[in-house]
């Protein structure tokens, strides 16, 4: 399999051959594993199309396989990524801790190992619930 990045440098390198070509230069290629390339000639420009379309076939192919199995976790109810910090008993203790009228917003978001845009995005300065607080403490009563 062709890590991402190749496709991007193939892309760009199958633009400046076709730039090359429309200024009638053309591109030799002496190393590389057994393949050398010369796209002034029939045989070159052949060779060099051929790889072109099968890393944009197996680039395709990833994409594919990609949304694919997404498709299949998100019907087994797994929505991916990283998981959450947040959950009930996380914010019943931010409620807790900002309802104190001497508490410091950022030290309760590190001890609690969030940030402190995230513990204002679930609870207010007062220690009330936010929209968002709200679906996660009510979800799990």
């Amino acid at each position: 399999m062709i890590p991402t990045t190749h496709f991007k440098i193939f892309k760009q390198l199958i633009a400046l051959v076709e730039e090359l070509q429309q200024r009638e230069i053309g591109l030799k290629v002496f190393t590389g594993l057994g393949a050398q390339i010369d796209t002034s000639s029939a045989n070159g420009r052949f060779v060099f199309s051929l790889f072109a379309a099968l890393a944009e076939f197996e680039r395709e192919l990833i994409a594919e396989r990609t949304r694919v199995s997404l498709a299949a976790a998100r019907a087994r109810g797994r929505l991916g990524g990283r998981p959450r910090k947040r959950d009930a008993g996380t914010i019943k203790l931010a409620m807790m801790a900002m309802k104190d009228r001497n508490t410091v917003a950022t030290q309760v978001a590190e001890r609690l190992g969030i940030t402190r845009n995230t513990l204002y995005a679930y609870v207010n300065g007062d220690g009330r619930l936010k929209e968002r607080g709200k679906k996660i403490v009510h979800q799990h009563t």
